[in-house]
């Protein structure tokens, strides 16, 4: 089995890549060959086979030569954040959307191939006015470039698993939590960095009001729900290949509530209050809360609370305890 990760340089490519090396198969067959591919150089797992390498997706070259070897699986999770995607409307259209479609062009140029493809899609595929709670049936109408050209990808890969060109599906991923590491371009950032730096005695900067709501899974889960994507049977979703996915429905004041519980109040006390006009407009046009029923009935799972999520990074990122505490 051939698998294929893009973005495998980034935080979930790299903890998928671990989890895949780590468990041997997917869908009951070993795992041969990975071909890693970024626009910085992955780290290859050692006595894996196969190859890492830098390169641009919005290089119509670049997507052609890594379909050639034609990958059985391929993990599509190369993107820019919505941050960078919103400041910079070219580069978003050009890495997000444009390097999906030649992605998918090189796939259905080749006869006789029809691999499984898992796209990582985004809850910022709706906007506001939204219900409070998102059913499954709602329509897609993005506030931001970055949900817009995640949309246009939802679109093209239901459309192609329509034809039979390729079987995919696209995954509407929470906004991951605690992302590990330093913060980046993302406009949900700091929902990560409110909770990762007070955990090793840093002062984290809150941007938002603490009423701001939110549908968060942690790193774990992100891997979780790719690997499910890959083996399970994608009949059942019939033409619409786009799943909203489990997650746990929190305020920010709920994180910092979690926060003291499971760190204690001198953890919560280092957030700092810093609103920010900009990054409060974007998060506002956000999705709240989902019931995302048919995701469950495929048997996607994540965490059931925010003092879970804590717990995972603490176990998954800190060796399992709090620097500087006795827990």
């Amino acid at each position: 089995m051939h698998i294929l990760i893009t973005g495998a340089a980034g935080m979930i490519g790299r903890k998928l890549t671990d989890a895949l090396v780590a468990r041997g198969t997917i869908q009951g067959t070993p795992i041969d060959s990975l071909t890693l591919v970024d626009v910085v150089p992955p780290v290859m797992p050692d006595g894996m086979p196969g190859a890492a390498m830098a390169a641009d997706l919005s290089d119509p070259k670049a997507a052609v030569a890594l379909i050639e070897n034609r990958p059985d699986v391929i993990f599509h999770l190369a993107a820019i954040v919505s941050g960078e995607a919103e400041a910079d409307l070219h580069k978003g259209y050009s890495v997000n959307l444009h390097g999906t479609i030649l992605l998918c062009d090189a796939i259905t140029r080749q006869d006789g191939y029809r691999p499984r493809l898992v796209f990582t899609s985004s809850i910022a595929v709706f906007g506001a006015p939204l219900p409070d709670v998102i059913p499954d049936d709602q329509p897609t109408l993005p506030l931001t470039s970055y949900g817009t050209q995640k949309a246009m990808g939802e679109l093209l890969i239901s459309d192609l698993s329509r034809r039979g060109a390729l079987d995919g599906i696209s995954l509407r991923l929470p906004t991951i939590c605690i992302r590990p590491g330093k913060p980046n371009a993302a406009a949900s950032g700091f929902y990560s960095s409110i909770l990762r730096e007070p955990l090793v005695g840093q002062d984290a900067v809150l941007p938002v009001p603490d009423t701001t709501r939110h549908w968060f899974a942690s790193p774990r889960a992100a891997v979780g729900f790719l690997i499910h994507a890959a083996e399970m049977d994608l009949a059942p979703m019939g033409q619409d290949r786009a799943l909203s996915l489990p997650g746990v429905d929190a305020t920010v004041a709920d994180e910092i509530a979690a926060l003291e519980r499971v760190a204690g109040p001198d953890a919560a006390a280092r957030i700092r209050r810093e609103p920010d006009e900009t990054v409060a407009k974007i998060v506002a046009g956000w999705p709240q809360a989902f019931d995302p029923a048919r995701a469950r009935d495929l048997g996607f799972v994540a965490e059931p609370d925010m003092d879970t999520i804590i717990r995972v990074h603490i176990e998954d990122e800190l060796d399992g305890r709090i620097p500087g505490t006795d827990g």
